[in-house]
């Protein structure tokens, strides 16, 4: 009885040295890396998929996200910062163009959410509060 509990168990390990090995080297599987899409991208990519009273161009478009991290660190609100009498002025609109109330909530957010996401977090209380997010 011993010899053939040696025997069982000695033909299982050989069997499971056996599964175990593929009788060759693999190579590790690296990581790849995500690609990193820059704050631009990101904020550009929102922007795009807004229809404007007009065109803006992208440089127009990207010189509101700074400014709205700015006042933003103030302590401004949405509310100041899109104020143009009294307020910051900063409403996304130009010359030629110009957003819907729904759209530069959107707009902002974006910016916010690429730029300075240390303000996320107030702004989008603040758009909640105020029922336009």
């Amino acid at each position: 009885m011993r010899r053939t509990t040696t025997v069982i168990l000695l033909t299982a390990s050989l069997a499971l040295a056996g599964c175990g090995s593929s009788g060759g080297t693999k190579a590790a599987a690296k990581p790849s890396p995500s690609p990193t899409v820059s704050k631009a991208d990101q904020y550009l990519k929102v922007a795009h998929g807004i229809t404007f009273n007009g065109s803006p161009t992208d440089t127009e478009l990207l010189a509101l996200p700074p400014k709205w991290c700015d006042a933003l660190d103030a302590a401004h609100s949405v509310k100041w910062m899109f104020d143009s009498t009294g307020g910051g002025g900063l409403y996304p609109w130009g010359a030629d163009w110009g957003t819907a109330q729904q759209d530069a909530d959107s707009l902002v957010v974006a910016g916010v959410k690429a730029y300075c996401p240390r303000n996320l977090k107030a702004v989008a209380d603040e758009l909640r509060a105020s029922g336009e997010y």
